[in-house]
């Protein structure tokens, strides 16, 4: 009992910090205008519910506790639909907006297209979510998340599949997204280099092609799919092999570990292993805030704390900083690391968090299980 109030009151006192200077009574001077861009429309729209979440719950107990710099942040949410070209109309208006921060964009081919945009206005972006290595290898200082990257999981992946089923006939699709393309390149150029040639490379987007791509996997007598993608399409790919009585072992990335994609899938996700990070909600620096959410019947699975950890970051350059002024906190951001609820960060000169992680999970009974410490 003892140690538990003594982890809980640690978690309080990083969950304070992270909450900024200007903490006490002082008045608002302004407000902070904070932004959130993701998908809260379209197939990816879980995504961006779960990063809406975890960075509303954030600005709500930051106001809480006194503000910023004596100043209250004001959230604004902006929908890109996961879509490109909407992400740079987001991004142009949320400039116009003068917002201090963007939090996000969560989707990576959303993210890469909008981060030119805020960084050419300075404008600190820190995406909870976008896993693409391009988004931080162009040289935006602007750019940061507190995520890892498809190269890093694309290597859990490569790992598991050469350890596992190396003598097994196996198969790479991904959906021609930023995202998928990327795990699926990455983790095919890792097997071939341990000296495994898949069976088949190719994609799959939409009903006909799903279709096709069922048919040719049991045809070629496929029996490892490793996929990258979304949760709704893998769904409906693993419902449709279900229906033909085929059963190869699939592999997937943090893109579906969703509910959806059990939902969708039902029982034919039994077994499916996924790669995404060690579970947040036990880090001890995130009871607080997980009590707190699921006490209001908020979710904090996914990518929920990872959100409101993107939030913390921000404020915490700003205290470090003493100031809201972008180029400040910009810089306070690679130079301090940051208590967070998903544990301590440090950004590198690209923005990348330097200790990322990943382990692999798996779809059990409906639930999500993770397999690796």
């Amino acid at each position: 009992m003892k140690r538990a109030t003594r982890a809980t009151a640690l978690a309080l006192m990083c969950l304070g910090a992270s909450l900024g200077a200007g903490l006490g009574a002082m008045p608002a001077r302004a407000d902070i205008a904070v932004a959130l861009a993701g998908p809260l429309s379209g197939s990816a729209s879980i995504y961006g519910r779960q990063a809406r979440s975890g960075a509303e719950a954030a600005v709500a107990d930051i106001n809480a506790h006194g503000g910023l710099l004596g100043q209250r942040l004001v959230l604004t949410v902006a929908d890109d639909a996961c879509d490109e070209r909407q992400a740079v109309e987001v991004a142009n208006r949320l400039v116009a907006q003068k917002v201090a921060v963007v939090i996000g964009p969560v989707c990576s081919g959303a993210a890469i297209a909008a981060s030119t945009v805020y960084a050419q206005a300075g404008i600190p972006m820190i995406s909870p979510t976008a896993t693409a290595p391009q988004l931080t290898e162009r040289g935006l200082r602007t750019v940061f998340r507190v995520c890892g990257r498809d190269d890093q999981q694309g290597e859990v992946a490569a790992a598991l599949i050469a350890d596992r089923f190396r003598d097994r006939t196996i198969a790479i699709v991904h959906d021609r997204q930023p995202y998928g393309q990327g795990l699926a390149e990455d983790v095919k150029r890792r097997l071939n280099a341990a000296g495994i040639k898949e069976t088949l490379f190719t994609t799959a987007s939409g009903d006909e092609e799903q279709a096709a791509l069922v048919a040719s996997l049991k045809a070629q007598g496929v029996q490892v799919l490793y996929y990258g993608g979304y949760d709704q399409e893998l769904g409906l790919i693993a419902r449709q092999m279900a229906e033909q009585r085929f059963h190869p072992q699939i592999i997937g990335a943090d893109g579906i570990q969703p509910q959806t994609f059990w939902n969708i899938a039902g029982a034919a996700a039994e077994g499916t292993l996924f790669t995404f990070p060690p579970d947040p909600q036990t880090n001890p620096a995130a009871k607080p805030v997980v009590e707190s959410m699921k006490a209001k019947n908020l979710r904090t699975e996914g990518f929920t704390l990872f959100a409101y950890a993107a939030v913390q970051a921000y404020a915490q350059a700003v205290g470090k900083a003493n100031s809201a002024k972008p180029d400040e906190v910009v810089n306070a951001l690679h130079a301090n690391p940051v208590e967070t609820v998903i544990g301590t960060l440090s950004f590198d000169d690209k923005g990348d968090v330097t200790k990322p992680g990943y382990v692999v999970w798996a779809w059990k009974d409906g639930k999500k299980v993770q397999l690796d410490q």
